[in-house]
This record gives structure tokens, C-alpha cells and sequence, in this order.
């Protein structure tokens, strides 16, 4: 892990750069600024970013599950958007700024395990796996992540990095 390295959950988050990179299989992954809605998500559900996560950055839909919120985030890491990250952390764990590293290219989500988190329960956990390039060097970083629902909104808590 790089130096600067200080986890996906703390107060200073890394990211990618704000230039398009590349997904692992080589398709571009573009800045957020020219992300169109048929582009496929960051998060790679499989959907195109208009019906995936690109209403939930937005602020025109909402996450109806823990999953759902991870997803968004990774998707939020992976394209640079600090505000969402911090309009999606719950309050009593958010921090007060972020500093995203520009060294850090998001690449790849995989979801490892959900348990509850479903659109009725008001707490869930997403142990997942997500890897980056720094440097030139491959890295990846796994962690079990708590999520919380008030009211139709989830939010992010905390986690625990393995």
C-alpha cells in the first residue's frame, strides 16, 4: 500500500486522478465532467451510469439498500466527488473535510458479502474488495463496512479494514 495510504473509511480518502483511466479489462473510465449516462458504471453492476449511480451522485434518487450506498461510493472514489462521499457518511462519524489523494486509480468492486442492509432493515454491513493502482503498482484493499438507515436514506458509518 502506498504511504499516503490511510484507508477507504478515515479522513483523508484516497481517489483517483480527475483524468479518465482504465478499468482493468482496458475500457476507459472517464472524468466525471464527461461521464455520459450510457457509459458503463464505475461501480460495475453491469449497468450503464445513468441508471446506476449517476441519480444517486446526483441527489434524484436514493440508495435503496447498504449495497446500493457502497456501490455509489466506489463509484464516488473512482470519479472524484468529495461531496457526495461526505453527504452520504453518516453525521455522528463523518469527518469535517476530506483530502483525496490524486495518486490513487480506483479499478475494480468486488462485493464479497452483504448481510442485512435490504430495503426494511435500518442497519447493514458489505465486506467487499476494491483494487487501485498507485504508482504504477497494484494494490487492493478489503474491508467490512457498516451502514445505517434513517429514515428512506443510508448512510455510510464506518469499517473495518482486513
Amino acid at each position: 500500500m502506498p504511504s499516503e495510504w490511510s484507508g477507504f473509511s478515515t479522513s483523508r480518502l484516497p481517489t483517483p486522478p480527475r483524468e479518465p483511466g482504465r478499468l482493468q479489462n482496458g475500457e476507459v473510465l472517464p472524468s466525471p465532467s464527461s461521464l455520459s449516462a450510457t457509459a458503463r458504471c464505475p461501480c460495475l453492476s453491469g449497468n450503464v451510469y445513468g441508471d446506476c449511480c449517476g441519480p444517486i451522485h446526483r441527489g434524484d434518487a436514493v440508495a435503496p439498500t447498504a449495497e446500493r450506498l457502497m456501490r455509489s461510493r466506489f463509484s464516488a472514489f473512482a470519479l472524484g466527488l468529495p461531496q457526495y462521499l461526505l453527504d452520504s457518511w453518516h453525521p455522528s462519524t463523518r469527518p469535517a473535510t476530506l483530502d483525496l489523494d490524486d495518486g490513487l486509480r480506483w479499478q475494480l468492486l468486488e462485493i464479497l458479502r452483504t448481510v442485512n442492509g435490504g430495503p426494511f432493515d435500518t442497519v447493514g454491513t458489505v465486506e467487499f474488495r476494491a483494487t487501485y493502482r498507485a504508482g504504477g503498482e497494484r494494490g487492493e484493499l478489503r474491508e467490512t463496512s457498516t451502514f445505517t438507515r434513517d429514515g428512506k436514506r443510508w448512510f455510510y458509518v464506518d469499517g473495518v479494514i482486513d
